[in-house]
């Protein structure tokens, strides 16, 4: 089987088992979920939207983040750990939203990698899940993980596994497909005990034991 078939077949059966591929994250408003991917780094998705339910009541505008006193908000986001780096990039991200882009979240990874801490994970998230952008490849753990048991990369770096993958994924089945294998990391491909045995993708997985 050569990647290109392995790399179909695993979005074939990640749709069957998790048809509904959505974002964890719990936001309405494109701001939001820039910020609720902000507050994930080195921290559970669970957790991120227990801090964010008060923290969207509390600050009800990009206004409010961006006027917001920083002190009083590294105390709103720590429970999320690393409260003092991601507060301050919130706040200054929020700014550049408000002064250089009108208050509209950008539409490319060009300009979104201008925001205060936006890398290219957050970046491709935000243009799947917001602007549903074709062929975007959102790269965390899992997916580095996930992707290199199935034998689809031998990178480790994410830039590298991100173009990797695009050129094995469909574009229109990218950020689903990314969505997909977190669920599936969570549920079976777990990192420190796969649970080889009831995974899906057993019989053409080169890792399976």
């Amino acid at each position: 089987m050569t990647k290109q078939e392995r790399t179909l077949e695993a979005v074939r059966i990640l749709k069957e088992h998790y048809p509904d591929a959505l974002c964890s994250l719990v936001y309405d408003e494109p701001y939001q979920l820039m910020i609720a991917v902000r507050l994930s780094a080195q921290c559970t998705d669970a957790r991120v939207n227990i801090v964010t339910k008060p923290l969207f009541q509390k600050y009800t505008s990009l206004e409010a983040f961006a006027n917001a006193d920083l002190a009083e908000l590294e105390i709103d986001v720590k429970p999320c750990g690393f409260y003092k780096m991601k507060a301050k990039s919130i706040k200054e991200a929020c700014q550049r939203l408000l002064t250089v882009y009108h208050g509209v979240l950008p539409d490319t990874m060009e300009e979104l990698l201008t925001l205060p801490g936006v890398g290219r994970k957050t970046a491709n998230l935000l243009l799947g899940d917001v602007y549903h952008k074709p062929a975007v490849v959102i790269v965390d753990t899992h997916f580095m993980r996930i992707t290199k048991r199935l034998g689809l990369t031998t990178e480790t770096e994410p830039p590298k596994i991100e173009t990797d993958l695009r050129k094995l994924l469909p574009p229109e089945e990218s950020s689903a497909f990314c969505h997909r294998i977190v669920l599936f990391g969570r549920d079976i491909c777990r990192a420190r005990k796969p649970q080889c045995g009831i995974c899906p993708m057993r019989e053409f997985c080169p890792s399976c034991t």
